[in-house]
């Protein structure tokens, strides 16, 4: 569908030669807000509020590196023959939430095991956060007029789109043509696994069944929404990365719940806490 509109100015503040950009407002306040979702769930369950900061400082480079490291390793035919710095050029852009995702999750096991921690307990007062963020990190795509879906049909515009607020309907109208805010439909998504995953914390489940719950939501929207994108990375052939990750994150999280209860796992105590 063609149309015409001005974009949103993609830059928060300039100061001299300095510009401070949305997108980084954006990550920074979802980072924040996590952070502090986090240490009020640490307060409430008598743990030290600082192990979140700890944590956070080791995580968000890990999460950046293996993001980076994730994104080139499924673009590589793009990096070889090119400057080698390219590969290190994350401000040109080229990050997955996936590799993310992984570098958090393995930082935070090497870090618990050193705090002497239990990881599930971490995981599950972190799971709220992380989807939280994510949530709120998408709105920075939203600004950057990225990752966002295949162009919409007259009848999807006039029978959904029209009803959306104009700032998104005008961002989401690039080059002439109206596409998906699947950014929008991933940050809905989010939220709504927020509201899901506050509502099963307060029937104390199983420790570590809240972060396994917080990976197959994610996945299960992930999968669908990643189907109308248009910068996919492939694994192989038309085979999309991010829906075979989900696929896969959602058998083994199942899987992992099921070993675990039938056997006794969730039972055993890791420094006098339970796993």
């Amino acid at each position: 569908m063609s149309c015409s509109a001005p974009a949103l100015d993609r830059v928060f503040f300039e100061l001299g030669p300095l510009s401070i950009y949305w997108y980084g407002v954006i990550i920074a306040t979802g980072v924040f807000l996590a952070l502090w979702l986090a240490t009020r769930e640490s307060n409430r369950l008598g743990l030290n509020k600082d192990v979140f900061i700890d944590l956070v400082v080791f995580a968000i480079p890990a999460a950046i590196i293996s993001a980076r490291i994730y994104y080139v390793i499924f673009e590589w035919e793009n990096y070889i023959g090119g400057p080698w710095w390219s590969v290190f050029a994350i401000w040109e852009g080229g990050i997955a939430i996936h590799g993310a995702l992984i570098g958090s999750v393995i930082t935070a096991i090497i870090f618990t095991r050193i705090k002497k921690l239990s990881f599930w307990q971490i995981a599950d007062i972190a799971a709220p956060s992380i989807i939280l963020g994510q949530a709120i990190g998408r709105w920075g795509n939203f600004m950057n007029q990225e990752a966002h879906g295949r162009a919409v049909s007259e009848a999807y515009y006039n029978n959904f789109m029209q009803y959306m607020p104009d700032f998104i309907t005008n961002q989401m109208c690039i080059g002439g043509v109206m596409y998906h805010p699947t950014f929008l439909y991933e940050s809905v998504w989010n939220f709504l696994g927020l509201v899901f995953l506050l509502m099963l914390r307060k029937y104390n489940p199983i420790r570590g069944e809240l972060f396994l719950s917080y990976v197959i939501w994610y996945s299960v929207g992930r999968y669908f929404i990643e189907g109308m994108r248009t910068d996919s990375l492939y694994i192989v052939g038309d085979l999309r990365t991010a829906q075979f990750i989900s696929i896969l994150l959602i058998v083994v999280c199942i899987g992992i719940m099921i070993y675990r209860r039938k056997s006794g796992q969730v039972n055993r105590r890791y420094n006098g806490k339970k796993l």
